[in-house]
């Protein structure tokens, strides 16, 4: 299974980018895309920006994130117990 997250470009050198993920910054090699720029949105896969999305698509696939991070402390919460 192959995990992706959204991210904001947020400063570009070169092949390597500066991304923006909800206030979590990392340097991401944007060398299998073409014609990044900053404020570009990218999909990130182990390092690599994979996709360029449109802002919609990388809300749309946040709100998915939010979810499932959301029933998942759910059911920790219920393997704890009270």
């Amino acid at each position: 299974m192959c995990l992706a997250f959204p991210g904001k470009i947020v400063e570009l050198d070169g092949n390597r980018a500066v991304v923006d993920f909800g206030g979590v910054r990392q340097e991401v090699d944007v060398s299998l895309l073409e014609d990044v720029k900053v404020g570009d949105w990218v999909l990130v896969h182990t390092g690599f920006a994979i996709q360029k999305m449109t802002e919609e698509e990388a809300k749309a696939s946040l709100e998915v994130w939010e979810e499932v991070l959301k029933h998942m402390e759910e059911e920790l919460d219920e393997l704890e117990g009270p």
